[in-house]
């Protein structure tokens, strides 16, 4: 594994809040923004300049002023900041291509699922959708403290696209996987099981000389010990972790618009969705989704769009707003260069 220490140390040198130098104890600590700052920072759409990079999800440490993103083109995980400086902060070997990335603040760790679209420097014929897992790596260090194999674990010999992760407060995370019925389990220490295969979670979606039968596209835990997991077709599933074989289709006041793509849990525990324009062409859809009856339904309204090509997700940002990625997905799959990519406020009221 090939970390990048001294990227790591520089990169995250101005987090201000102990424990996530993306941990640090150091005195070297940036001062905190102040409220007139966090008022123009939260208008601010973020133009990075990581050519090439293409991410596909983003997390967001408020103290920090910082967000962390993968790469679908290379094995990395960057920190990137309110000017839009992309730096590199892991490179391990383990990886092909991160989808999902997501900060566990309380754990002390940055999660990252391990895909292989085919279109990564380290793919290969033989590892394309064949690469399933998530790794954990220790907040500012960037040590890997563990990595599930969960191609081992689903012991199928099938096409695997770990597309999200989330995480409960007792640390463990659930993983789904876009090209099947499954999500997976995996305790604080990286064990993993499988939690569920439900008929419910299988996709249905096609994306043209790409992927068939898409699924899950991203996953929430929720107090109550519930996931809610995002289907490509526009529906949400409810899934009881102590009973996941009850799992239950979200009865919404209209589905949601296709791609379905990221979610972020907002501070009253609604949704904000996006979904892609990655099959209609059009200006990707931001929704709020507001639950009833402990997820059983949930009302859905439409409330922005971005027009950048091909939005993938949705993460906190300065001021307590809302930020879509627009990453060149795109552009990815077209084989087609690009010079960064984007981050830009959304409304989500």
């Amino acid at each position: 594994m090939k970390l990048k220490q001294s990227a790591i140390a520089l990169a995250l040198s101005a987090m201000t809040v102990p424990g996530i130098v993306l941990a640090g104890t150091t005195p070297a600590l940036a001062t905190p923004a102040t409220v007139s700052d966090q008022s123009r920072l939260a208008a601010s759409t973020i133009d990075a300049k990581g050519p090439g990079v293409f991410p596909h999800s983003a997390d967001y440490y408020p103290g920090s002023q910082k967000f962390v993103t993968g790469s679908l083109a290379h094995s990395t995980i960057s920190s990137v900041d309110r000017k839009g400086k992309v730096r590199t902060i892991i490179d391990d070997k383990k990886l092909v291509s991160v989808q999902a990335v997501r900060i566990d603040t309380k754990g002390n760790r940055i999660l990252a699922s391990n895909v292989d679209y085919g279109t990564a420097e380290r793919s290969t014929d033989a590892t394309k959708f064949k690469v399933a897992g998530v790794a954990a790596y220790q907040i500012g260090s960037g040590r890997r403290l563990w990595y599930a194999d969960l191609n081992k674990v689903a012991k199928d010999d099938k096409q695997h696209l770990v597309a999200d992760v989330t995480v409960a407060p007792n640390g463990t995370a659930y993983a789904v996987d876009q090209l099947s019925s499954t999500i997976f389990r995996i305790d604080r220490n990286g064990k993993a099981s499988v939690l569920v295969s439900h008929k419910l979670l299988a996709g249905n979606v096609d994306v043209p000389n790409f992927l068939n039968n898409v699924g899950m596209s991203a996953v929430a835990w929720m107090p109550g010990n519930i996931l809610i997991v995002a289907k490509a077709d526009g529906s949400l599933v409810r899934v009881p972790v102590d009973h996941p074989e009850k799992a239950t289709k979200v009865k919404l006041s209209k589905n949601l618009s296709a791609l379905t793509a990221g979610i972020r849990v907002l501070p009253d525990k609604s949704l904000a969705v996006v979904s892609s324009g990655l099959l209609s062409g059009k200006a990707a859809v931001v929704q709020r989704v507001r639950p009833d009856r402990g997820w059983k339904s949930a009302t859905v309204k439409v409330t922005d769009t971005v027009t950048d090509p091909v939005t993938s997700s949705v993460t906190p940002g300065p001021g307590g707003r809302t930020y879509a990625l627009s990453g060149g997905l795109a552009a990815l799959l077209a084989g087609k260069p690009n010079d960064g990519f984007t981050l830009r406020p959304v409304d989500v009221r």
